[in-house]
C-alpha cells in the first residue's frame, strides 16, 4: 500500500514538473528549420514549432517584412504558413519570436525536393568502401555553389511517430558535398544549372530500407501481407519493419514546402514484384495526401541490370515501370548501369540527372527536353517474325545501338520455351524472329538479373528499358 501511495505521488511529480517545464519552455524550431535552409519558392509555406502553452506566436520573413500569426495550443504546438516570393540568390533571415526571438540567416528561396529511399539514394559523393561514384572526385572539386544545400536527416526507426529528427542544412563545397547523396547531388545540380535557381535536397534514406518502412499505417490498410508493429519487440528488422521509417524519419519534415519528391528503391523489394506494384501507388498517393502540398511530381530510378538475389529482377523493374500508372510520376532507366556484380552502380549522375530530365520536361515546362526512355507500343506478328513497335513519346530523332548486334532478345511460342532469337532495328521496330520458333507468340528483352540494354535514343541517350511482352 504504502510503495503504491509512493509510485502515485512519484507520477504527480513528474506530471507537474512536466507542466512547469512547459510553462517556462523557450520556443522551439524542428531541426527542419535552421540555418542556410531553402524555402520553397512562390508558395505558402508551413512553419512550426513549439513554445508555452496558448501564447501568441509572430513570423517574420525579410523578403517583405510581413509578419504572420499564430498561437499555440494547450500542448504548446504552433503552426503558420507564410507566403515565399520568386526565387533568387539574395540571402535572408526569418525571425520567430514569442516575446524571445529565433533568427535564422543565410536562407534561400528556391526549389526544394525530397530524396528518399535506400543506398543507392543514401550512397555517398565520395562513395562506399570499395564502390567509387563515376567522376565523383572532379565533381566533387568543382561543387562550390552557394545555390545548392542539403539537409541529411539522422537515421531513425520507431515504433510511433516523430516530432522532430536531426539534421543540419549544408552549403555545397568540396568540403560538404563528398557527405551528400549523390543522386540527389547531380539532380539538384542540373535543376540549379538548368533554372538559375536555388534548390534545396532534403536527404531522408536508409540503405537496405523496404518501401514498407517508408509507408504509413493508412497506406498499409489495404495491405495484410504487411502488419503495422504495435510495440517495440514487433520492430524486427530496424530499416525493414513497416511504418518505423515514415515514424522515425519522414514524419518530423512532413509539411515543409517542397516542389516533389526523387526515389530510389527497390532493391530490397525484388522478390514480390506485384505486392510493389500495389504498395508503391499506395505510397505515393498517401505521402501526397498527408502532406497536403497536391499531387506534387514524384519521380523515381528502376533498378539497374544486377546478378542477385533468388527471383530474375526483371520482374521487380517491370513493377516499377507500372508505377508510372500513378499519375505525376516519371521512371528513370538505368539499364546502362554497368555494374552487373555491384548493386550500388557508380553512375549516379545518370541517375539524378535523367530524374531531372523529367523533373526539367514535365513539372518545370521544357518541352523541347527528351525526357522519357522508350517503351513497348504494340506487338505484332508476321509469319515467323514478331515486330516490336516503340513509343518515342515525341523524338524525332530515332533509335541507335551504337553499332552493336542485338544480342538480349529471346523469343517463345505457345510451348513458353524462350530462346535465343535475331533482332533487326529500324526506325522505332524491332523485328525478332529465330528458326526454331515457327509460330511465336511472345518476345523478351533483356528480361533477367543483368543483361544490359543495347538500345539507346538519339535524342537525350535513353536506353530502354528490359521488358516482355507474355505475362507469363
Amino acid at each position: 500500500m504504502k510503495k503504491d501511495i509512493l509510485h502515485i505521488c512519484f507520477i504527480a511529480l513528474l506530471f507537474v514538473m512536466a507542466n512547469a517545464f512547459q510553462a517556462n519552455a523557450d520556443i522551439k524550431l524542428p531541426a527542419i528549420f535552421s540555418d542556410n535552409m531553402v524555402l520553397q519558392q512562390q508558395s505558402q509555406v508551413a512553419v512550426w514549432g513549439w513554445t508555452k502553452a496558448n501564447t501568441g506566436v509572430k513570423v517574420t520573413g525579410s523578403w517583405n517584412g510581413k509578419s504572420y500569426s499564430a498561437r499555440s495550443d494547450d500542448k504548446g504546438y504552433w503552426k503558420v504558413k507564410i507566403q515565399t516570393p520568386t526565387g533568387g540568390f539574395t540571402p535572408y533571415t526569418l525571425t520567430v519570436s514569442d516575446g524571445k526571438t529565433i533568427t535564422l540567416k543565410n536562407i534561400l528561396i528556391g526549389e526544394v525536393w525530397v530524396c528518399s529511399g535506400q543506398s543507392n539514394m543514401e550512397m555517398p559523393m565520395k562513395g562506399y568502401n570499395q564502390q567509387p561514384i563515376e567522376g565523383g572526385p572532379e565533381a566533387i572539386a568543382h561543387s562550390s555553389n552557394s545555390g545548392i544545400r542539403c539537409f541529411t536527416l539522422k537515421k531513425a526507426s520507431r515504433i510511433a511517430p516523430q516530432d522532430d529528427c536531426a539534421g543540419t542544412w549544408e552549403i555545397a563545397n568540396p568540403q560538404t558535398v563528398p557527405n551528400f547523396t549523390a543522386t540527389g547531388y547531380y539532380f539538384g545540380r542540373l535543376i540549379n544549372q538548368a533554372l538559375n535557381i536555388p534548390v534545396g535536397l532534403i536527404h531522408v534514406s536508409w540503405g537496405g530500407s523496404r518501401i514498407e518502412a517508408w509507408m504509413t499505417p493508412a497506406a498499409l490498410k489495404d495491405i495484410p501481407e504487411k502488419p503495422v508493429p504495435q510495440t517495440e519487440a514487433d520492430i524486427k528488422v530496424q530499416n525493414g519493419t513497416p511504418t518505423v521509417l515514415y515514424n522515425g524519419m519522414l514524419h518530423p519534415i512532413v509539411g515543409y514546402g517542397i516542389r516533389g519528391v526523387i526515389w530510389y528503391q527497390g532493391e530490397s523489394n525484388r522478390e514480390e514484384p506485384v505486392l510493389y506494384v500495389k504498395m508503391f501507388d499506395a505510397m505515393v498517393r498517401e505521402w501526397r495526401n498527408i502532406w497536403e502540398a497536391g499531387e506534387f511530381p514524384f519521380y523515381y530510378c528502376q533498378i539497374a541490370p544486377y546478378n542477385g538475389g533468388r527471383l530474375n529482377s526483371g520482374y521487380i523493374r517491370e513493377a516499377q515501370s507500372k508505377g508510372m500508372l500513378t499519375p505525376n510520376t516519371g521512371m528513370a532507366v538505368l539499364m546502362d548501369a554497368e555494374s552487373p556484380y555491384c548493386i550500388h552502380p557508380p553512375k549516379k549522375k545518370d541517375a539524378g540527372e535523367r530524374m531531372a530530365l523529367w523533373a526539367l520536361a514535365k513539372t518545370y515546362g521544357m518541352d523541347n527536353i527528351h525526357y522519357r526512355s522508350p517503351e513497348v507500343q504494340s506487338v505484332e506478328t508476321e509469319g515467323r517474325v514478331m515486330i516490336v513497335t516503340l513509343n518515342m513519346f515525341g523524338s524525332t530523332s530515332g533509335l541507335t545501338t551504337y553499332g552493336k548486334d542485338l544480342k538480349n532478345f529471346r523469343i517463345a511460342g505457345e510451348n513458353k520455351w524462350f530462346v535465343p532469337a535475331t533482332a533487326v532495328l529500324s526506325g522505332n521496330k524491332i523485328y525478332v524472329f529465330a528458326p526454331e520458333v515457327p509460330q511465336p507468340v511472345a518476345v523478351r528483352y533483356c528480361f533477367d538479373d543483368a543483361s544490359a540494354t543495347e538500345i539507346f535514343t538519339i535524342e537525350g541517350n535513353l536506353p530502354v528499358s528490359s521488358f516482355r511482352t507474355d505475362n507469363w
